[in-house]
């Protein structure tokens, strides 16, 4: 059960009296100049989304479908960020839930003819939330706690035997992949690249961001804020630290799971690159050069990383992987945060979370 915010509230504080009375000093004139003045998530947050409603209005019909498809690893590296950005745990095997939802859609659409929105989207969802349980169990619930380089390490290694597996199955399609899946329906409609999709995975990732975005501001987001910056003095405080992270580590899988059955379907096959180290490691590029922590931070940072590489790829043929690697380089040395960094202060990239008590912030001025 959760412990009360201010117990939590305790546990982040510094290890010393006086430091921990400088921070809430602090933090209170924090507190009072983020008041003082608008706040700039919400703002960029309504960009965002203002400029996604409008893109296929403006944009030809190819690059609505380039366009969905980005929308798409957006949700996947929300998956992500939750899980690194928020609880700390660096997972080199996201995709392996990426890949496998999309892969038990596609024979769900193969073997079963099973194309409905309603059962190919929770079927997913549920796989990839499986493969989480799975593989977060074993590295997170062992007797003693997992070192973040044991649990890279086995994420790594989970994703690399899937893209053995896949590539060497004959049933999975083999190096081929399965190709030419039957588009996703509702009824008797069928959604083909378009507008129609591209509104579809708009509108769901909005939900799943507005959930996201709700629970990292739940007393269970405190407790994960908790977690990331100090798991040693919020184990002291009672919490089962490890039981934490095998959560927010399945519910990022989930996410992930329907991002690859979304993205079976867009692009109308799979292949064993969807399950390796690639895409995995892509992955956490889109969230570094956005900006952990931040959610929205995530999307931008999948969009511009795309959009860059399409627009690389389309003039510098030959050079283009050295470029964009160069400017990745270059924000993650210069912009340790992210690019959300240059509108985004520290005190509202962290958020608060409830009030403080008002003798007590009375006290703290």
């Amino acid at each position: 059960m959760l412990k009360p915010m201010s117990v939590v509230r305790e546990a982040i504080a510094g290890d010393e009296a006086d430091d921990a009375m400088a921070e809430r000093v602090a933090a209170g004139r924090a507190r009072e100049q983020v008041k003082a003045g608008p706040k700039v998530l919400p703002i960029v947050e309504g960009g965002v989304l203002v400029a996604a409603l409008l893109a296929p209005l403006v944009l030809q019909d190819y690059l609505t479908v380039f366009a969905t498809r980005v929308i798409i690893l957006a949700l996947f590296a929300l998956s992500f960020d939750l899980v690194w950005g928020y609880a700390g745990i660096m997972s080199f095997g996201q995709a392996l839930f990426f890949g496998s939802a999309g892969y038990g859609v596609a024979l769900l659409a193969r073997d079963l003819d099973i194309t409905n929105i309603f059962l190919v989207l929770p079927a997913g969802t549920l796989i990839g939330l499986t493969f989480a349980l799975l593989l977060g169990g074993f590295l997170l619930l062992g007797r003693h706690p997992s070192s973040v380089i044991f649990v890279s390490l086995g994420t790594l290694t989970g994703s690399y035997a899937a893209d053995r597996l896949a590539r060497g199955w004959y049933y999975l399609g083999g190096q081929n992949g399965i190709p030419s899946i039957a588009p996703m329906s509702l009824g008797g409609y069928e959604f083909s690249e378009g507008p129609a999709f591209y509104y579809l995975v708009l509108g769901i990732l909005v939900v799943i961001y507005l959930l996201c975005r709700f629970l990292v501001r739940s007393q269970f987001g405190l407790s994960l804020a908790g977690l990331r910056e100090n798991e040693q003095r919020i184990a002291f405080f009672g919490y089962k630290a490890q039981h934490l992270k095998a959560i927010i580590f399945a519910i990022g899988g989930a996410i992930a799971g329907l991002a690859g059955s979304l993205y079976a379907f867009h692009e109308g096959f799979v292949w064993p690159n969807m399950v390796g180290v690639v895409v995995s490691t892509q992955v956490v590029l889109y969230v570094l050069f956005g900006g952990s922590g931040t959610l929205i931070g995530a999307v931008i940072g999948t969009v511009i990383v795309e959009g860059v590489s399409f627009w690389l790829s389309d003039n510098y043929r030959d050079v283009w992987p050295i470029i964009l690697g160069l400017l990745l380089l270059l924000v993650i040395l210069f912009r340790p945060l992210g690019l959300i960094s240059f509108v985004l202060g520290e005190r509202e990239r962290v958020g608060s979370f409830g009030e403080k008590p008002k003798e007590k912030r009375n006290a703290a001025s």
